[in-house]
């Protein structure tokens, strides 16, 4: 097992890339924290590793918000001791307008429950690792750091500004012994995200939303989507020791659209 005896805290997982990951983390070893806006959800994962042997518990928490961020941190720790994985997943795509239709608090709220929780879930973090000389960060930013795409700017730039944090917050913590790096996913298309903004685009642009689909995925390499579960492996690589190396980066699991 990868994770064997290892606690992970994973936001955003109670369904789609979130949930892919608490399962997989939970098969490889670790107790894993899952925390997210919506308890049926949280409570049904839970159930799910349960029922396979694993360990898993949850708190409810609107990340926008510090409070909650602090919450969750001393939750997980109250219920595992400790937290050795930080997974920043929890976010949303907000509004499909431009910029000069895009509402000011819509921005605020988009930029917070990805760039702010993942900055203050950090912070929270980062002092228990530094003391124990070991410890993992991952950010879950997007293809959309790396490739402009109309009608999304607070989700780019949230996800650009990730990719920013991982980098300063890899250099700061290197030699205490804590690795951080990011997963930039391309389309995951059982998400409710994905869908619900595959919906919207093709409504902007007049077309059905098979035909966006089959436009958008015409620009990937592979032709196709990639799976919750695609994303899972590739956040359980940088989560363990087989990732030991590699520190700082963004790694593209896109089928094929970035080369940066």
């Amino acid at each position: 097992m990868l994770l064997k005896n290892q606690i992970a805290l994973i936001t955003g997982s109670g369904r789609g890339i979130g949930r892919a990951i608490a399962q997989l983390f939970a098969k490889q070893g670790a107790a894993v924290f899952l925390a997210s806006r919506t308890e049926k959800e949280l409570a049904a994962v839970v159930q799910e590793i349960s029922e396979g042997g694993g360990r898993a518990e949850y708190a409810t928490a609107d990340l926008a918000q510090e409070a909650a961020c602090v919450h969750v941190v001393a939750a997980a720790r109250e219920r595992f001791g400790r937290i050795d994985i930080l997974v920043n997943n929890a976010g949303h795509y907000g509004p499909v307008v431009p910029i000069e239709e895009y509402a000011l608090a819509e921005f605020d709220r988009v930029i917070a429950v990805h760039l702010r929780a993942a900055f203050l879930l950090s912070k929270l973090v980062l002092a228990e690792m530094y003391a124990r000389g070991s410890g993992v960060i991952l950010n879950i930013s997007s293809l959309s750091a790396k490739a402009a795409y109309s009608w999304g700017s607070a989700y780019a730039a949230a996800k650009a500004g990730m990719l920013g944090l991982t980098r300063v917050t890899a250099a700061e913590a290197a030699r205490k012994g804590v690795r951080v790096n990011a997963i930039c996913p391309g389309p995951v298309r059982e998400t409710r995200m994905s869908k619900e903004l595959g919906a919207d685009l093709a409504k902007r642009l007049g077309i059905s939303a098979e035909q966006q689909l089959a436009g958008f995925l015409n620009g990937l390499l592979q032709g196709r989507a990639q799976t919750a579960e695609e994303i899972a492996r590739a956040a359980l690589f940088l989560c363990s020791e087989q990732s030991s190396a590699i520190v700082g980066q963004s790694i593209n699991v896109d089928g094929g659209v970035a080369f940066y």
